[in-house]
């Protein structure tokens, strides 16, 4: 018997990125807590301008049933991944559908099919495009709205997922960290002790103005500081322009911060605040009325109450010095100065314990978990 739907290959361009885009908005109709992306600013990242398509291939699908989008995928192979890890494996990405296992099968079936014609041993994910970029299914902590730049997804996903064959790879966590019960007398007696111990290390604030020279500074302490973790690959110079172009129009002085040594840049802190408190009402539009509610946040004009800290790394050689508690103590210090009542620090590996109990001291404590799964293919 013929199945009541089709599952259609979409092509990289602007219509075809468009319809892969919108597929989410019948699903999460209903649902309070999603948060529409912009639409303009994602459909860069699937553009194939964006420099990640240098050295990646991408494939999508939907899924449609009676003239309606009810799913959609994506699969991705990056050569640099696999040159870095030695790892022939393929991630799938942006995974949304009905309840309803025939039809996210088939689209996982389309996904590992691609993936295997490719020469894939095994297929990893959700990643949104790599683990550069938005990772994990959320499978714990659906009782809020996602952060800014973090996925969000019904519970039911992770039923449809493991049905596909998927077991679970790594899992990512989130902290909040409460800036009422946050400790800032002992941070700030930290960070002091850092600076006497470390005298010959800078730390200082990176601005909108100083970004474009201070960029070179941070490429080198990122592809650096995480060289190691699992599932990292290193970004080219015109994937790290790529994202700080995107994000340079949010940056707030006083939440970004890089630590130099006489000789090289050693730690690297960013932190946003979480716009999607104001991007929720746009449902993904800039071009509507409500848009006029973002601009006094884009201005820093009004920011919103909460931030969400996204990088914090330090290089192998100058590790267990405190720096990623002295980079804490001033984001915090002028997050509390701004207003914000909370932070979010993610996404954090499982397995990073000696990150983990610099954001327990902070007093965070874990609230939301994401799941990255596996399959051989």
């Amino acid at each position: 018997m013929s199945r009541s739907f089709d599952v259609l290959p979409l092509k990289q361009q602007r219509g075809d990125i468009l319809r892969f885009l919108t597929v989410p908005y019948s699903i999460y109709e209903n649902d309070p807590n999603w948060v529409a992306p912009l639409l303009y600013d994602l459909k860069k990242v699937f553009e194939p301008k964006n420099p990640l398509f240098q050295h990646a291939e991408i494939q999508m699908w939907v899924a449609t049933r009676n003239g309606a989008d009810v799913g959609r995928i994506s699969a991705l192979i990056d050569h640099n991944y696999i040159s870095f890890h030695a790892d022939q494996a393929a991630f799938f990405g942006f995974f949304e559908a009905i309840n309803d296992t025939e039809i996210s099968g088939a689209l996982f079936d389309a996904a590992i099919n691609w993936a295997r014609n490719k020469g894939m041993k095994r297929i990893l994910g959700p990643m949104n495009l790599t683990t550069n970029d938005e990772c994990g299914l959320l499978v714990d902590g659906f009782d809020s709205p996602p952060t800014f730049m973090m996925p969000y997804n019904p519970k039911y996903y992770a039923d449809l997922v493991t049905h596909a064959g998927f077991a679970k790879a790594k899992d990512l966590v989130a902290y909040i960290v409460p800036l009422s019960k946050t400790p800032l007398d002992r941070l700030a007696r930290l960070a002091e002790k850092t600076r006497r111990r470390n005298p010959d290390l800078t730390a200082r604030a990176v601005t909108k103005q100083s970004l474009d020279r201070d960029i070179n500074l941070i490429k080198e302490v990122y592809n650096s500081a995480w060289e190691k973790n699992w599932g990292f690959v290193p970004m080219t110079d015109a994937e790290i322009d790529f994202m700080a172009d995107r994000l340079k129009p949010l940056l707030v002085e006083g939440l970004v911060w890089v630590v130099e040594s006489p000789t090289e840049p050693v730690a690297f802190l960013l932190a946003l605040p979480d716009f999607n408190q104001a991007i929720k009402p746009l449902r993904g539009r800039l071009l509507t009325p409500r848009a006029l509610n973002l601009l006094p946040q884009m201005l820093g004009w009004r920011l919103p109450k909460f931030c969400r800290v996204v990088t914090l790394g330090v290089k192998q050689g100058y590790r267990n010095r405190g720096l990623e508690s002295l980079m804490l103590s001033e984001g915090l210090k002028v997050g509390f100065k701004i207003g914000f009542t909370a932070a979010e620090a993610s996404w954090i590996l499982e397995d990073n314990i000696r990150m983990r109990r610099v954001i327990e001291v902070c007093g965070g404590h874990t609230y939301k978990t994401y799941r990255i799964y596996q399959r051989p293919l």
